[in-house]
């Protein structure tokens, strides 16, 4: 066992604080990484909250790591010391179901291990990414190609993922209309990438105080959704929606912009139900769609392409003792775009 330094949520209702954690020892196929940085997630603060469920507490959370390889176990043959290496949110999963089989890990039979709050291989609740140090099986863990800068690299391992994997499905390409609802941590990378896809990007945000913003980063178009025009002007538009916010919104409002056989694809993930008229979906045959992460493949995949195209996510790196004032910053939608720990300030 090894004790390490880390940040845990001991209830949902007191800050975070600082704390030691366990790691398991190195297996012989575990990779042990000494984490340079960890991004914050907006799951991150529902789940310390207990917005998505009942939490085993206390509760180091975090699934954007980035770090290198420190020790490896005798039969390691995917990482080797001192690699440049990164988790997201999945450390573990049957590897024998359908969709492990075809690379969807995330969507695993059986129920994937996340990266914390889950019961893990010994029985104990895995512990997340605002720590020192993690041991992870080597097949849950990403190579991070050396063009991307760490800070920059760890929201890649969820809010990159999250986005990539819809934009891939729903084939966002040359031709294709994508709008992206929000642009927050998940938004910003949605337009990166669907940009970079060469889909023809519009944001959707609640006013124009991004907009800026959202040229900047790849999107071709920006509109109020404040504005009722807005959803007059844009009707049947788009042959793609990503919802990237974590809140209520108005599904029909929204399916209305979609054009012939258009999909809305919700990745943000609002603790409250989200009411829907069943015949606005037969209104140009319309489809509203949920997408998780992406399986290890597919999330490798993501981060080639990332370095290809020179994309990684604007961050704001902060000490580890700020991460309560983080948190209510990112609930005040106050970041540009992600916030991301310092590990090093931990140690």
């Amino acid at each position: 066992m090894l004790t390490v330094n880390a940040i845990a949520a001991v209830s949902a209702t007191e800050p975070l604080v600082p704390t030691t954690i366990e790691r398991r020892a190195v297996g012989p196929k575990d990779v042990l990484i000494e984490i340079r940085y960890a991004g914050i997630c907006h799951s991150d603060i529902h789940t310390v909250r207990g917005e998505w469920g009942e939490v085993t507490y206390p509760l180091t959370v975090g699934h954007e790591i980035v770090g290198v390889v420190a020790e490896v176990g005798s039969e390691v043959s995917q990482h080797a010391l001192g690699d440049r290496v990164g988790v997201g949110c999945m450390v573990n999963s049957c590897r024998e179901c359908a969709a492990c089989l075809a690379g969807e890990e995330q969507y695993c039979s059986n129920g994937n291990t996340g990266t914390y709050a889950s019961v893990d291989r010994d029985g104990t609740i895995t512990q997340g990414g605002y720590s020192t140090h993690v041991v992870v099986d080597e097949a849950f863990v990403l190579r991070v190609p050396e063009s991307i800068p760490y800070e920059a690299a760890a929201p890649l391992l969820c809010a990159g993922i999250t986005t990539y994997s819809p934009l891939r499905h729903w084939k966002a390409g040359p031709g294709s209309r994508v709008a992206v609802v929000g642009l927050g941590g998940l938004g910003h990378m949605a337009v990166k990438l669907a940009s970079a896809m060469g889909a023809e990007v519009t944001v959707l945000s609640q006013s124009l105080r991004k907009r800026d913003d959202g040229l900047s980063l790849g999107a071709d178009h920006y509109y109020a959704t404040s504005d009722p025009a807005t959803f007059t002007s844009l009707d049947s538009s788009f042959d793609l929606i990503i919802n990237t916010v974590s809140a209520v919104i108005d599904l029909d409002a929204y399916l209305g912009l979609l054009a012939l056989d258009g999909t809305m694809v919700n990745v943000g993930a609002p603790p409250q139900a989200l009411p829907l008229h069943v015949f606005t979906l037969f209104d140009n045959r319309r489809s509203f769609a949920g997408s998780s992460i992406g399986g290890i493949r597919e999330t490798q995949e993501m981060l080639d392409f990332c370095a290809e195209h020179g994309i990684a996510s604007d961050v704001e790196v902060i000490e580890a003792s700020h991460v309560n004032e983080a948190y209510e910053r990112v609930l005040a939608s106050d970041v540009r775009y992600r916030f991301v720990i310092d590990i090093d300030t931990l140690r």
